[in-house]
């Protein structure tokens, strides 16, 4: 089960608009002006599209992810890749070897 604070838990009733609270159950925080609290809703309302943005996207993007990994490790499988790489371009090696690593251990 999740916990929160009760502050949090103000500040999610405080960004709520009025039309989505239980009924009778209407009374923001009094600490929260008009334009504070229509901020946070309008913050809200903000970070709920760019969740939705990011689900709608995330099924494609670990498919990108997924194929370079593949790449990657193709590449490093090569010892002439891996030669070239370290003579020309050692930065590159270490980078491409350290998410292929990272990958493993995960």
């Amino acid at each position: 089960m999740t916990h929160f604070s009760v502050p949090y838990a103000q500040s999610l009733v405080a960004a709520t608009p009025d039309h989505l609270l239980v009924e009778g159950r209407k009374d923001k925080p009094k600490s929260l002006t008009a334009d504070q609290i229509a901020l946070m809703q309008r913050e809200s309302e903000s970070l709920d599209r760019e969740v939705r943005a990011i689900e709608r996207t995330y099924g494609e993007d670990h498919l990108d992810l997924v194929l370079a990994l593949g790449y990657v490790s193709n590449l490093l499988g090569n010892v002439r890749v891996v030669r070239f790489l370290a003579q020309r371009h050692a930065t590159i090696l270490a980078e491409f070897q350290r998410v292929v690593e990272f990958h493993q251990a995960a």
